[in-house]
């Protein structure tokens, strides 16, 4: 294995920071401390770089197998890297979906050697039908970190009920995406002042804050833990942080789109601004926020969902999603860190403490004696998002043209430099 020496850089983790340098040898952080002077492979000055754990997406959507042409697990990590992440779950949404031990091992087996830990979401249902339930013993054993019907929910209260217990017996956390179909009846966008003025249907706040509301109380009633997905809503803001309070087992993620923009973003007719759930209104985007600080909002991911570009050129009839792996932690620095509404040190916590511990993983840590996977960023640094710059297929961004302030240039994944732009 080859060794790294980081010089003079500003080391961040739970109850750290200082400046430093930081010693890695055979994948494993071997001494931080100040003036280290030891031989190495590769020594690099980070002077004006912090370094933090790595970051955890634990919502993305690598379109592999199958839809190929829009992602795949090589290209999604490649993006991972570049910003900041050695480890992500990929939604079950494929082609075949992920319902079988084989395709769980498929998504496994490709990604090694990229430098990110893939850790693919099965199924709740077979073939997200919502009729019979998946093995989940047989997905664990594969080697599923959590089950999920994302896209769309389980329709039937008594299936996911089911599905809650089974999985929870079977150790596999239940994530769900909060969305009642028939209220949402082919609306594209959020529903409201620019559903009207711009005469497309809307969808309605109602269709996630239901959904929501069922699985907290399916969680509470069943004594089993639920995670909801891209929460976007003041409604479900709220009824999660009550839960919260009672004890239910309940955790949650958003996305930063959600807290840096609204519907207005909508009035272009671009459909790189289209995602379900959708962007929805000021008050919302308040709300976001106010739950990241109080601690309703657990973790931060992207719902990295690409598509091609011939895909989203009709604003009407264009799929849902945007790609966020390059943009995430920009985007989480610029509208949370800069405004000083959070610490770094919270922002470690929704980008890598709390998604590795709701899936049941080992937290990374800036430590001696720890696995080396950390992100090297320059907090300064000001940048146009330029999606022909990404390297995910997808160029379909909301933040395209955006100045950010803050940008990942380095990511070493257990000792190895696998992405480094400074």
């Amino acid at each position: 294995m080859s060794s790294i020496l980081l010089k003079n850089l500003r080391a961040v983790d739970k109850g750290m920071d200082k400046i430093c340098d930081i010693y890695i040898a055979d994948g494993i952080i071997k001494k931080i401390d100040e003036n280290i002077i030891c031989e190495s492979d590769r020594e690099i000055d980070c002077t004006g770089l912090v370094a933090m754990p790595a970051f955890f997406d634990m919502h993305v959507h690598f379109r592999d197998p199958g839809l190929t042409y829009k992602e795949d697990i090589v290209t999604g990590c490649s993006a991972a890297l570049a910003g900041g992440f050695t480890g992500v779950a990929c939604m079950p949404n494929t082609k075949p979906e992920t319902d079988s031990a084989e395709t769980v091992q498929y998504i496994i087996t490709k990604a090694k050697g990229t430098g990110v830990k893939v850790y693919p979401v099965g199924c709740i249902t077979k073939g997200l039908e919502g009729k019979e339930l998946c093995n989940y013993k047989m997905l664990k054993a594969a080697g599923a970190i959590a089950v999920s019907d994302d896209g769309r929910p389980v329709e039937s209260q008594t299936m996911l009920r089911s599905g809650m217990i089974a999985a929870e017996e079977a150790g596999l956390p239940v994530i769900s995406h909060c969305e009642d179909l028939k209220i949402i009846d082919g609306g594209i966008i959020n529903k409201g002042r620019i559903s009207e003025q711009l005469g497309v249907k809307g969808m309605d706040r109602a269709s996630e804050d239901t959904i929501t509301a069922r699985e907290i109380l399916t969680a509470e009633t069943s004594g089993c833990s639920i995670h909801i997905a891209h929460v976007s809503t003041r409604g479900s803001v709220d009824i999660i942080r009550k839960a919260k309070q009672q004890g239910v087992k309940v955790t949650c993620e958003t996305c930063p789109h959600y807290f840096t923009m609204t519907d207005e973003k909508l009035l272009t007719r671009d459909a790189d601004y289209r995602m379900n759930p959708p962007l929805r209104e000021e008050e919302d985007r308040q709300a976001i926020i106010g739950g990241i600080l109080d601690g309703t909002i657990d973790c931060i991911v992207t719902d990295h969902a690409p598509h091609s570009k011939e895909e989203k050129s009709d604003f009407l009839k264009a799929p849902n999603g945007i790609v966020g792996l390059e943009t995430s932690f920009a985007a989480t620095l610029t509208g949370l860190f800069h405004t000083g509404k959070i610490s770094l040190e919270k922002l470690i916590d929704l980008m890598s403490v709390r998604p590795r511990e709701i899936l049941g993983l080992p937290v990374e840590k800036i430590e001696a004696g720890q696995p080396a996977n950390i992100v090297l960023a320059d907090l300064e640094k000001e940048w146009v998002v330029n999606p022909e710059n990404f390297r995910s297929k997808g160029k379909n961004t909301a933040f395209k043209g955006m100045t950010l302030k803050g940008k990942t240039v380095g990511t070493i994944s257990d000792g190895k430099l696998m992405f480094f732009e400074k």
